[in-house]
């Protein structure tokens, strides 16, 4: 039987098309085809989902290439896992041994995918019902918008709108082009210097990549810089990472004075091929940063697939908060996967 995506299902459904408010014909028409409440309790986005009619709550990772399931939570779904050979998942903190788990029905709301082949990764919970993680091969199929400071994350297609905006809710929303060629990356500017960002809602905090940071003249032993606690992605282990004061970060007209933006050797372990870009990273084929759920925490974000554009408007709060943090060595075992929430202040 030919497997149906996620967005092929919820259209199915028959969702009411909407017009697009700040659409200048009246032939672009945006379809909303889902619109998913986010659980309050967390920083990053996370919604409620079901596998194989098991509650489960899904984190939406829109830097995963691949959807994945948390090795920690295979066992409490009884879901058996078999080894994907001569094959490796890479991670923050290093690499895991690939795996992958037979799902006979994963829903979110009413969309519904039957029969799906899932890889495994993982060695810690972010919370004990959090086993599923969403990624790129879902989102590249729709345009998504995050707006986290209502708690909801919208699904949208597309009719007619070449050239037309997609924010309806700002006629003044910033439009950057994603990187051709590249996993949802944008080019920002930090410290008047052009460098590739990846879009990560699944991190907290932003990061800069410790060797981009050097480039830019910014080092652990900068003055001003403190401690930022144990950074983590999907790997075993943590890495370092320092809080830095920058001059600037910019995206698109949008200018933030003096950010104190994470830095950490985020690609530690990372084994990278050439793309061929041309926007400078320090580590070929990789971006020099990751924007994490704070970025999208003080900005609403329209991740347009159908025009490779996002469109994205401040909303309040820092951009980029922190607080100086224990470091891996200090970290408690008891929680080595914290999700706090940072306070927002002003930008």
């Amino acid at each position: 039987m030919k497997r149906r995506t996620l967005i092929a299902a919820a259209a199915a459904i028959g969702l009411v098309m909407a017009s697009n408010a700040a659409a200048q014909t009246q032939k672009c028409k945006l379809a909303q085809i889902a619109e998913w409440p986010l659980r309050a309790e967390h920083y990053r986005p996370v919604v409620e989902g079901a596998i194989n009619g098991q509650k489960i709550g899904i984190l939406l990772d829109t830097a995963s290439a691949q959807s994945l399931v948390r090795r920690s939570g295979t066992a409490r779904l009884g879901l058996t896992r078999y080894p994907v050979e001569g094959s490796r998942v890479l991670a923050v903190g290093g690499e895991a041994g690939a795996e992958f788990v037979h799902l006979d029905e994963f829903s979110i709301g009413r969309a519904v995918r039957k029969n799906w082949r899932v890889l495994v990764t993982g060695e810690y919970d972010f919370s004990d019902d959090l086993v599923f993680v969403l990624g790129d091969d879902f989102f590249n199929q729709a345009d998504v918008e995050f707006d986290l400071g209502h708690n909801a994350v919208r699904l949208y297609e597309t009719r007619d709108c070449e050239g037309v905006s997609l924010a309806y809710w700002a006629r003044d929303a910033i439009v950057v082009l994603i990187v051709t060629g590249s996993q949802l990356e944008l080019t920002v500017s930090i410290n008047g210097v052009p460098l590739r960002a990846r879009l990560d809602s699944s991190t907290t905090r932003s990061v800069v990549s410790l060797p981009d940071a050097e480039r830019l003249g910014v080092t652990p032993k900068t003055p001003g810089v403190v401690g930022g606690g144990c950074y983590y992605g999907f790997g075993k282990d943590g890495v370092e990472s320092w809080i830095a004061p920058f001059e600037s970060f910019a995206v698109g007209n949008e200018l933030v004075r003096n950010p104190k933006i994470h830095i950490a050797q985020v690609w530690k372990n990372y084994t990278v091929t050439e793309t061929g870009t041309r926007l400078p990273s320090t580590l070929p084929g990789l971006p020099a940063m990751l924007l994490g759920a704070d970025f999208l925490r003080s900005h609403r974000v329209l991740v347009a697939q159908s025009q490779q554009k996002i469109y994205l408007s401040y909303v309040g709060g820092t951009v980029f908060p922190g607080a100086p943090s224990k470091g891996c060595n200090d970290a408690s075992p008891s929680d080595p996967r914290p999700d706090p929430t940072p306070k927002q202040g002003d930008r």
